[in-house]
């Protein structure tokens, strides 16, 4: 299990120094190997058809990729000794997306959105994970399937 101090550390520096994240308004809300996810709110600028009100589909991938990368990280530092800050910026040096794919299943709408993300198949070169993201009212909106390079 990793270490809470730890897992708040990380979940700080991603939500507080990643601009990318910031700009679209991405909150990491929980960092664990089990199950990761990602919360943000409706906003303006989020849309992708100004016609319809719906999210953009960048938005939804750059989302669903980020939940995929926090479970991926997760399941890398549950395997390692953490002794101090630069054993997890070490640890997580090697991380990026190899691969994703996003299926879109109905317009995103919503005031909040919910992305879940769990290891389908983890490794010591490749991770692979499961995203969901749901809206407030619990409709399924789009899933996908990341590769993340963890070692």
């Amino acid at each position: 299990m990793i270490n809470k101090t730890i897992a708040s550390q990380v979940i700080e520096f991603w939500n507080e120094k990643m601009p990318f994240n910031q700009l679209l308004g991405l909150n990491i809300t929980q960092f664990d190997s089990k199950q990761s996810e990602v919360r943000f709110l409706w906003q303006d600028k989020l849309i992708g058809n100004p016609i319809q009100k719906i999210l953009h589909g960048g938005v939804t991938a750059a989302a669903l990729d980020l939940a995929g990368g926090v479970v991926a990280a997760a399941n890398i530092l549950e395997g390692v000794e953490l002794t101090s800050p630069q054993s997890v910026q070490d640890s997580l040096s090697k991380l990026g997306t190899i691969d994703l794919r996003t299926d879109y299943l109905i317009p995103g709408r919503g005031k909040e959105f919910i992305v879940t993300a769990r290891i389908i198949r983890g490794g010591t070169k490749v991770a692979v994970a499961r995203m969901e993201m749901h809206n407030e009212k619990g409709e399924h909106i789009a899933f996908g399937t990341g590769t993340y390079m963890v070692g």
